[in-house]
């Protein structure tokens, strides 16, 4: 809904600024600062969804817009643009503090406002534009101490900076904005982020925006970078980072925490545009923070999301997350939950046992926050819609599932009749399907990234002439998997496929061995249950390989030596595979 904006002239230093109003004003006020070469109006996605809640005001820095521009490079330095936002702040929201956000060139200046006058502020939200002192720094820290990875990290950003040396070129950079840069601007915006040209932005004036904005990099960069200050604040900050920015390295957050004692984090993965990519996600990130900073009642999902984002040394590495495991009543379900409980995360234990699932969720939550237990068979479509939307309306989009549920068979492919290759298919890989598809679509209508663990297990890659459905069912898992990490890659979903070799879990106790009897059933059933525990790999070595995974975005978790042998061989030595996979291991 596109609430009414209302324009007024406000004299700041030297200056008339351009500024826009929308929103209660009896309400709390969020003020939004825009970048270069931009224009309040690359805020209008966002302040349309800020101002059903709060009173937005926008303003177009001095140099852009419909303000006017000053003359001479000395107008630009931050004691002039600081003077312009007092100036704002003192006409749109006169002695109380106001919410800050900043993008690009507007949150490098809210970063000089909220360290220099802090009592103005109750929260800021930074995105894409970092604190010059703490450039100059962290650039600095990282040459202290010449290690490769330092010198990559400084390099990696000194690349991103191209643009910054050549605006301190006399005379080159205006021409070329008045020669006509906007359009090739709004192509690459467009190819490079999704971002296409609307009425507002890229502005009409980008050209005399482009040229007068020049002065800010002439005025401000060389002399903070070279001379950089202790800057601090105590004001609740929040730090929007996207993963993608062509222009701001992620890493730059290093270290941040020692000087803004109240962080948080929150990585994104899009470009260096997100107000535009990303409204939503952007719009809600600063009222989950307002909301916050002010104590407001925040739902289950939002209290995690904020716990995620501090950036809190002790803070676990988990803490804040939600976890969906499947099959989680025991083996490396169960171990799973446990593993990702003891690392702060909020878990749903899912199992077709309802008493088994409940056991998980109490053991879980002696180790850390409260499980949920849920009873689901995954083979069953319409009970897997209904679990993926209780999941999200009571406790809101997981951040991590984990697709575990899988049963065992065991025999020759003629033995094995269509009730039984439906039976293995429905639970091992539709189950993995249903689970896939549901949550993968939560998480990118959410817009804010997550990671799915689908357990397939080294007889994706390791055929067998006793294995054909299992088998079968997994080397399925596996190469959806990599379909499905393709695809949810830019959306800033991870996918990995785990792949246990032999594990001690009671699959082997409930495994079919198809074409015999009931006596050598069972009789097949305690050998392999024996042979699996002399093996002496516990399913807790396992979830530990699945937390890994999802921390380091693993694409492939070959679990076990076995495993892992299996996995070369099947790539250096397909024959050899094909060979041993005549040895009947009944």
């Amino acid at each position: 809904m596109t609430t009414a904006k209302t324009r007024r002239r406000v004299r700041g230093d030297g200056v008339d600024l351009a500024v826009y109003e929308q929103g209660d004003r009896s309400r709390p006020t969020v003020l939004l600062v825009h970048g270069y070469p931009d224009t309040h109006a690359v805020w209008d996605e966002v302040a349309d969804r800020l101002a059903v809640r709060y009173h937005v005001v926008r303003y177009d820095v001095r140099g852009a817009g419909a303000s006017s521009r000053p003359f001479g490079r000395r107008r630009y330095t931050f004691d002039y643009l600081m003077a312009d936002m007092r100036a704002v702040l003192d006409a749109t929201a006169p002695e109380r503090k106001v919410h800050l956000v900043g993008h690009d060139w507007g949150s490098i200046q809210s970063w000089e406002a909220v360290c220099t006058m802090p009592d103005r502020f109750a929260s800021f939200t930074s995105i894409s534009g970092p604190c010059l002192d703490h450039v100059a720094h962290w650039t600095r820290a990282r040459l202290a101490r010449p290690t490769p990875r330092n010198l990559r990290l400084a390099a990696g950003q000194a690349l991103r900076s191209w643009y910054i040396y050549f605006f301190q070129t006399p005379v080159l950079p205006e021409l070329l904005w008045r020669a006509g840069m906007t359009r090739p601007f709004s192509r690459a915006l467009e190819l490079g982020e999704g971002v296409r040209m609307r009425d507002g932005h890229p502005a009409r004036t980008m050209p005399r925006d482009g040229a007068s904005g020049v002065g800010l990099y002439r005025a401000n960069m060389a002399q903070r970078l070279r001379k950089p200050r202790d800057r601090r604040t105590d004001v609740p900050t929040q730090v929007v980072v996207p993963t993608r920015d062509l222009f701001v390295s992620p890493h730059l957050v290093g270290g941040l925490a020692d000087r803004v004692p109240h962080l948080s984090l929150r990585p994104i993965a899009a470009g260096h545009w997100v107000p535009r990519s990303h409204p939503d996600v952007v719009a809600r990130w600063i009222t989950e923070h307002i909301t916050g900073v002010q104590g407001g009642p925040l739902t289950a999902a939002e209290s995690r999301a904020l716990r995620r984002a501090r950036a809190d040394r002790d803070r676990r590495p988990f803490e804040g997350s939600l976890v969906v495991v499947t099959g989680a009543g025991s083996g490396i379900g169960r171990a799973t939950a446990l593993a990702f409980a003891e690392r702060g995360a909020e878990v749903v234990a899912a199992d077709i046992d309802a008493a088994t699932a409940r056991r998980t969720a109490e053991l879980a939550g002696l180790v850390g926050p409260a499980a949920h237990p849920f009873q689901v068979d995954v083979s069953d479509l319409s009970a897997m819609e209904d679990f993926a939307k209780s999941v999200m309306h009571e406790h809101g989009v997981p951040d991590v599932v984990v697709n575990n549920a899988g049963i065992g068979m065991a025999g020759s492919f003629l033995d094995h009749s269509v009730d039984d290759w439906r039976a293995v298919l429905d639970v091992n890989l539709w189950g993995v399907v249903h689970g896939s598809r549901l949550f993968a679509a939560q998480m990118v209508e959410r817009g804010e990234g997550g990671h799915i663990v689908n357990t397939a297990s080294a007889a994706a890659y390791t055929p067998s002439r006793t294995l054909p459905a299992y088998a079968t069912s997994k080397a399925a898992v596996l190469m959806l998997s990599e379909c499905l990490r393709a695809e949810l890659k830019g959306k800033g979903i991870g996918v990995s496929a785990v792949c246990p070799g032999i594990v001690d879990t009671n699959i082997t106790r409930t495994s079919r061995f198809v074409g015999v009897g009931a006596e050598r059933e069972a009789s097949g059933r305690e050998r392999a249950a024996r042979a699996y525990a002399r093996r002496g790999f516990g399913p807790e070595r396992v979830a530990e390989q699945i937390v890994a995974a999802v921390r380091r975005d693993r694409a492939l978790v070959p679990v076990t030596a076995e495993a892992r042998f299996g996995y070369l061989a099947s790539r250096l030595s397909p024959g050899l595979m094909r060979l041993l996979a005549r040895i009947d291991l009944r």
